[in-house]
């Protein structure tokens, strides 16, 4: 049988996590404290939820449930704001070339993002048609590192979580495809990605086949 690839979306198929950061940094500001790039490094691979309460931890700041729930709301439609903008141009390097190759093998396309907003976004960078099945936050409750969201690709997919190949740039994606039983390759560094199977710094002058190459 062969194998599937399931792919998380920010940071391995196009860099959303600008917006992300200027949608928290604007959040963080209107409640009069500043959120920098270095605070933004720890919300790498971690849900909305997650995300908010990290935040305000950072500023020192309590939210009850009704204004919690309205911020991340606001949050989402300043990031909403945001990617509008986004194209074809925004795809990293290789990695549409890379989806191709691994179409061309018909090999199944999963995306496991844990992102509310991934079918916009592969709308908007007109790679939508490359996924056979979608696994985004809207199906799943449980963030990386918990394994749910690869696990229910494959399931999508009808595919053995042990046939399936992950590709992911955060340490809690990496640590939920191995919590899944699946193979995973890193995209970005390998010092920081040293769980991972193997890694790639990005998806430029790769196919799949080279891939299929180091799990034969």
């Amino acid at each position: 049988m062969k194998p599937a690839c399931i792919f998380d979306l920010d940071g391995v198929i196009v860099d959303t996590a600008k917006y992300h950061y200027l949608a928290w940094k604007r959040l963080a500001n209107s409640l009069d404290f500043d959120f920098t790039e270095h605070d933004n490094e720890q919300l790498k691979g971690v849900s909305r939820i997650e995300s908010l309460r990290l935040i305000l931890r950072l500023g020192n700041k309590q939210l009850d449930e009704v204004e919690f729930d309205a911020a991340l709301v606001q949050k989402n439609g300043w990031y909403l704001e945001y990617i509008q903008q986004i194209g074809p141009e925004e795809i990293l390097p290789g990695a549409a070339e890379f989806l191709r190759s691994v179409r061309a093998q018909g090999i199944k396309v999963a995306l496991g993002s844990a992102s509310k907003n991934a079918v916009l976004i592969l709308e908007r960078i007109q790679l939508l048609d490359q996924f056979d099945a979608i696994v985004d936050g809207n199906k799943v409750s449980k963030a990386k590192p918990d394994p749910e969201v690869f696990l229910k690709a494959a399931e999508e997919l009808a595919v053995p979580a042990s046939n399936c190949i992950v590709f992911e740039d955060a340490v809690a994606g990496v640590q939920a495809a191995r919590n899944a039983g699946m193979k995973v390759v890193g995209i970005g560094s390998a010092a920081v990605l040293d769980q991972a199977h193997f890694v790639l710094p990005n998806f430029a002058g790769f196919g799949i086949a080279d891939v299929l190459a180091r799990f034969a």
